[in-house]
C-alpha cells in the first residue's frame, strides 16, 4: 500500500532521503569527495524547495526513508543508478536514459539500449516523481519500485533478467556493506534493488523557480511576458492549460489522446497508450501528462519524441490537437495570437527551477 504522509512524517523521510545528494556538483569526483556529513545536511535542509507540497510526497509504507537506514538506502539508489553494470553489456545504466545533465531524460527522440537498439518511446524526465504513484507513459507500472526494474528487463534496454542482475550486482564486493547498512544484511535481491532505485529517484525535486518565488509575493521574479503567459496558462477559455497540467507539479497524472502521432499507420498497435492495460477506448492513444517542471531541459517532447520545441508543442495544442477517433474532449482549438504563444513560452521556461544535485558515484568495486 501507499500513503500520503502528513507533515509530521513527511520532513524527516524527507531529511534523511535527499541527505546523500543535495548540495553536491555534477562533476565525476572520487568517491572520497562524495562523503559529506549526514548531521549537517539534515540539519541545513528544513523543507522541500519552495513551490513543492510536503502534503503530497508519495513514499510506499514497505519501503520508507526514515532514519539512517533510509538515507543508506539512498546511497545504495545512487550507486545502482549509474551503474550500467545492470546491463548485458555494460553499456547502459539508468542515468544513460535519464540524465542528470539532459533534463534527467536523454535528449533523444528514442533512448539508446544495448548493442545500440532503439526503443519506441520518448524517455520521460524523473524530476518530482516523489509525488506520483503510476509510472510510464502509459502507467503500467504501480510504482516507481516496480518501474525501476522494467528497463534493467527490457531487451531493447538493458536486456537483463533479474537473476542476472542479481548476480551481476552479487559480485560487487562494494556493494555488499551498502546492502547491508540498507536492508540488514549483505544479500541482494531483485525487490532490493528496486527499492533502492526508487529511494534515490524520489530524491530528484525541483522547486523554487522564478514562478514558484512569484506566486510567494516576489513580483519581479517573472517578466511581464510569463505574467500574461501565466495568465493565459490558467484562463479556462483561452488557454485552458490548467485542465490538465494541474496542481503546484502541472500535471494531473491522467492520460490524454492530443491526437500527436495519430496519423501514422498503425499507430493503435505501436501507440495505444493506456488502452494497452484498461481495454477502454477512451484511452486509445491517450498518455500521461507529464510534468512541465524544468520542461525546457527534457526535449524533445511528447510520447514518441516527435515534438523538438515547446514553440511547436504550443502549436499542438493551438489547432486543438490532432484530429482522431479518440481525441480527448478537453482539446479545443485555442484563439491565441503570435504574443500570446509566446507568453506561453516564457511562462513555460519561467517554470525552471532548482534541481537536485547529485554527484556521479565511482563505481564501487
Amino acid at each position: 500500500m501507499k500513503s500520503k504522509l502528513n507533515v509530521g512524517i513527511v520532513l524527516l523521510p524527507v531529511l534523511f532521503l535527499l541527505a546523500a545528494v543535495i548540495g553536491l556538483s555534477t562533476a565525476w569526483t572520487s568517491e572520497a569527495e562524495n562523503q559529506v556529513e549526514e548531521n549537517s545536511l539534515v540539519e541545513s535542509l528544513k523543507n522541500l524547495p519552495l513551490g513543492l507540497d510536503k502534503f503530497m510526497v508519495i513514499i510506499p509504507e514497505d519501503n520508507p526513508l526514515d532514519g539512517i537506514t533510509g538515507s543508506k538506502k539512498v546511497e545504495l539508489g545512487r550507486h545502482l543508478y549509474f551503474d550500467s553494470r545492470l546491463s548485458k553489456d555494460n553499456s547502459v545504466a539508468c542515468a544513460s536514459c535519464h540524465d542528470p545533465k539532459k533534463g534527467w531524460s536523454d535528449g533523444q527522440q528514442f533512448s539508446t539500449g544495448v548493442g545500440g537498439a532503439k526503443g519506441g518511446m520518448n524517455a520521460p524526465t524523473i524530476i518530482n516523481r516523489v509525488f506520483s504513484t503510476l509510472q510510464f507513459w502509459d502507467g503500467r507500472s504501480k510504482s516507481l519500485e516496480d518501474q525501476a526494474l522494467g528497463p534493467i528487463q527490457n531487451p531493447i534496454e538493458m536486456a537483463l533478467t533479474l537473476d542476472e542482475a542479481v548476480s551481476k550486482i552479487s559480485q560487487v564486493e562494494g556493494y555488499k556493506q551498502l546492502f547491508k547498512e540498507s536492508f540488514g544484511d549483505e544479500q541482494v535481491t531483485a525487490e532490493r534493488i528496486g527499492k533502492a532505485i526508487a529511494s534515490f529517484e524520489r530524491t530528484i525535486v525541483s522547486g523554487n523557480s522564478p514562478f514558484d518565488k512569484y506566486e510567494s509575493g516576489d513580483k519581479t521574479a517573472m517578466s511581464p511576458s510569463a505574467i500574461r503567459g501565466w495568465g493565459i496558462f490558467r484562463d479556462n477559455k483561452k488557454g485552458n492549460c490548467t485542465s490538465c497540467h494541474a496542481g503546484f507539479n502541472f500535471t494531473d497524472e491522467a492520460y490524454h489522446n492530443l491526437g500527436v502521432g495519430t496519423e501514422k499507420p498503425g499507430w493503435e498497435k505501436d501507440y495505444s497508450g493506456r488502452f494497452a492495460l484498461t481495454q477502454d477506448t477512451k484511452d486509445k492513444g491517450a498518455f500521461k501528462t507529464p510534468t512541465l517542471r524544468n520542461i525546457v531541459e527534457s526535449t524533445p517532447y511528447m510520447h514518441d519524441g516527435s515534438v523538438k520545441t515547446l514553440e511547436e508543442v504550443i502549436e499542438i495544442y493551438a489547432k486543438g490537437g490532432v484530429k482522431n477517433e479518440y481525441l480527448d474532449p478537453k482539446m479545443k482549438k485555442l484563439d491565441l495570437t503570435d504574443q500570446d504563444k509566446k507568453d506561453l513560452i516564457a511562462f513555460l521556461k519561467a517554470l525552471s527551477g532548482d534541481v537536485t544535485k547529485v554527484t556521479v558515484p565511482t563505481p564501487l568495486e
